[in-house]
């Protein structure tokens, strides 16, 4: 609890560098942990939420992860718990830090699965305590944004029921998916979105010579919060019990 309190305070003091240099940062970890394939899975979601760029070295870095010594306790595996201790005072470290040991880094660590079968935890003594996610966007608003941007194609609510594509999930259904959330977060991303897709601050314009075929969504990541907490309210849709095989 010691290291988490000393998180806080040094995250709220740290101040805010605009150069894309002063904020990419090296990430320290032993080899064990990048064979894993786990840092492979995490750093990208990260730098595509933040466009911070991480390198991952194995001597000194400005972020330490290791199952020895101190830091904080951030994931188990294995039997061991492995903790994060940062360096000096480099803002994209701690803007890392924070969101490793946030709601949303936490549970993009806990997805991660090697075969189908997961392979890294909440360290044991946070395991222990179940934390409803929440989300700090206007739901309000989600509702209104999804219906501008998302209901061209996805059922929003019922009352673009009859006015979606057949062939693209609702938001009903991605609801029930265990990773919606990081669906979500990172849909700009996912096809067929990018070619007619904008996040200020975040994706590359389009290219001159192709344009979005479409009127483009030109959304902020406040509106993608918005759209975050709308979605956490819905019912997920009763797909049934699954098939039975004999």
């Amino acid at each position: 609890m010691r290291f988490l309190v000393s998180l806080v305070v040094m995250l709220t003091l740290l101040p805010v560098l605009a150069s894309a240099g002063e904020r990419d940062f090296r990430l320290s970890a032993p080899g064990a942990l990048v064979e894993s394939g786990l840092l492979k899975y995490l750093l990208p979601r990260f730098s595509l939420k933040t466009q911070i760029r991480v390198e991952v070295v194995g001597g000194d870095g400005e972020v330490m992860l290791s199952p020895e010594g101190d830091g904080v306790p951030v994931f188990s595996s294995a039997g061991a718990t492995w903790r994060m201790r940062l360096q000096g005072d480099h803002a994209g470290a701690a803007r890392f830090a924070e969101w490793l040991t946030s709601e949303v880094g936490q549970r993009t660590l806990t997805s991660f699965e090697v075969d189908g079968a997961q392979s890294f935890t909440l360290p044991a003594e946070e395991a222990e305590v179940e934390v409803a996610a929440s989300y700090e966007g206007n739901a309000a608003e989600g509702l209104k944004l999804s219906s501008v941007h998302c209901g061209r194609c996805h059922v929003v609510s019922e009352a673009n029921r009859m006015n979606a594509i057949g062939s693209t999930p609702s938001f009903f259904v991605l609801r029930t998916m265990r990773d919606w959330d990081r669906r979500f977060q990172s849909f700009f991303a996912l096809n067929p979105h990018p070619s007619f897709t904008q996040v200020a601050d975040v994706t590359a314009p389009f290219p001159i010579d192709r344009p979005s075929p479409i009127a483009p969504v030109e959304i902020t990541l406040d509106d993608l919060d918005a759209i975050l907490a709308y979605v956490n309210q819905l019912e997920p849709a009763d797909l049934g019990a699954p098939i039975q095989h004999q």
